[in-house]
This record gives structure tokens, sequence and C-alpha cells, in this order.
């Protein structure tokens, strides 16, 4: 298991090389630029020949390239051009809300997911059946966007439970610790602060997860109903064992090996995927920062948000191996 992860290790710098440079070249290789935008603001040749120099973009193409390649080996991510503002101060605002955002969703469509798909597999009412799957069927094919809209129309328009959108409340102020709100609130003992967070984070995750549960619980139902086939199974039932022992232990661990890999690319693709119900919801994240980088065209937080959720994707999917060799014990054995 060292040697397997000292590979995936070996290979994590050269997975982010190519995914930066296949970023930096598509930029570059798509129409506009950013001068094209700052020259909508009817500014004079002289100016935007000052920007040019500014931004290197009146450099080869090349040299550009080795010049960012040697930035972000040095950890330099540069400013926005659009804003000016350090790009690692944007991603050390925006990661926090996505984060939270992502780990939430991630939670309820575990816990969703597999108990639609687990009781699926192991009722023997039809009614109770065909109601997962045809939740599954709907998580399958009911767009992020849509749910958004419905969960704040029910719970915040008509019922008025729930804000509509923002992270906070206006005019909220508390002790920033880590920028992760909800668990800043927790260390600082802010239980008020912290009903705020959730009040605002429960809508957006519950259209996330709610969406990814669909894939969870079509996954772990197929899984389920091929394990409980199994020699296994059938021994396990015929030694006595508690229906509840045998579907836990014996079926349940064996089952949740396709559940993991489907959660770690989820995982990986809610940070960069969710743009549309961040939008929705008024919510900072890494999402909306970088649709605002593509429309502007600024290099740098383009940049520096596809390599950051690569690394991110990269990372879950290591975690999902390596949770493998604790699930499975024949890869520890390998």
């Amino acid at each position: 298991m060292t040697k397997y992860l000292i590979s995936r290790l070996i290979w994590l710098p050269i997975v982010l090389w190519a995914v930066a440079s296949l970023t930096f070249l598509a930029l570059r290789l798509v129409p506009g630029t950013p001068i094209d935008f700052v020259a909508s603001q009817n500014l004079t040749t002289a100016q935007i020949t000052e920007y040019k120099a500014e931004w290197g973009l009146n450099q080869p193409l090349w040299f550009q390239y080795l010049s960012f390649l040697s930035d972000l080996a040095r950890g330099h991510l540069g400013n926005s051009m659009s804003s000016a503002v350090p790009v690692k101060t944007l991603l050390i605002d925006r990661i926090p809300p996505t984060m939270e955002l992502a780990v939430s969703a991630m939670i309820i469509s575990t816990i969703v997911g597999m108990g639609a798909g687990i009781i699926s597999s192991t009722t023997n009412s039809k009614l109770v059946d065909y109601s997962a799957r045809i939740f599954s069927i709907l998580g399958l094919s009911v767009p992020w966007f849509w749910i958004a809209i419905v969960l704040i129309i029910i719970f915040s328009v008509k019922l008025g439970w729930m804000p509509v959108g923002g992270q906070l409340d206006p005019g909220t102020n508390y002790k920033t610790i880590t920028h992760f709100i909800v668990l800043d609130a927790i260390l600082t003992g802010d239980w008020s602060l912290l009903r705020i967070a959730v009040r605002h984070l429960a809508l957006p995750a519950l259209a996330v997860g709610l969406t990814s549960a669909g894939f969870v619980a079509r996954l772990t139902r197929s899984a389920m109903l091929e394990v409980l086939r199994t020699d296994y199974v059938r021994t396990a039932r015929a030694k006595g064992l508690v229906e509840r022992k045998v579907v836990i232990k014996h079926a349940l661990r064996n089952a949740i090996l396709p559940v993991l890999t489907l959660q770690g690319l989820q995982f990986g693709s809610l940070l960069g995927g969710a743009v549309i119900t961040e939008l929705v919801f008024s919510w900072p994240g890494m999402g909306r920062l970088l649709l605002d980088g593509v429309t502007q065209r600024d290099y740098p937080v383009v940049q520096a948000a596809v390599i950051f959720i690569a690394f991110i994707y990269v990372l879950a999917n290591l975690i999902v191996d390596l949770l493998y060799h604790l699930v499975d014990p024949r890869l520890r054995a390998g």
C-alpha cells in the first residue's frame, strides 16, 4: 500500500502540470482576450499597450508559458486582471464556501442515496421499491437549477422558512479563524452564527445533494442486488444471522465499493459544476469565481481555479483508492 501511495503522489504533480498546460493553451487559443475586455471600456491605444506590457501579453506565447510555469512552481498565482486583487486572496475567500457546499451536498447524497438504494434492494414492498427507483430516475434526469428554484419557491417564498440566497444574513459579523463559517461558529461557540449559516447552507446543499443522491441510489441498489445473490450472503442467512446484520456487515460492505468510486468522482465535479446553483442562491463560491473569470477573460483567475479543482479531484480519487484498501481485505492481502 505504501508503494502504491508513493506512486500516486509522484503522478500528482504530473497531472497538475498537464492540467495547467492545457488550461493555459485553451485560454489563449479560444476567441477573445483580456485586451478585448478592457478595450470595450473606451481606453486609449496607449493605455491598452500599457495593459499588454503589464500582463505580459506583448511577449511570445512560449515566453508567457515559461513565465507561467515559473510563477506556478514558486506558488505565485498573480493578480486578477479585472480587479487587480491577488488571486490567492480570491481563492481564500471563495474556496471555503464551495467546500462547505460540496461537503454538505456529499453528506446528503450519501445518506439519502444509500438509504434509498438499500431500502429498494431489500424491501419486499413493490410500492417502496418503485418509489425509490422513481426517485433515482428523477435524480438522474432533473437538473440542479430546477430543484434549486423549486426549493426556493416552496421553502423561501411560500413558507418563509429559509433565506432566498447568500451565505449569511446582512450585517452579520463573526470572528474569522478558518474562513469556513460553520467551522468557525463551532470553534468560537457562536451558536447563533451557526444557526444562520446552516439556514443559508441548507437549500443549496439540498439542491445539489438530492440530484447526486439519484446516482448513488441507483448504483447502491444495483450493487446490493448483485451482492445479495452471492453464496456467502446465503450462507450467512443459513447460519441464522439477523437480516439487518447480513445486510450491513456482509452485503453493504462489498456493495459500497462502486459507491465510493462514484462519490469520489462526484466530489470533484461538485467543486466546479455547481455554477448554476451558486448563481441561483447568490453563493460566493468557486463556481461563480470561475464563471466571472471566463466571462472577463481573466487568465490568472481561471488558471488558478481550474488547477485547484483538478488538485481536489485528484486528491479525492486518491482518498477513494485508500478507502478501497481499508474496506476490501483482498487488496491489502495483495
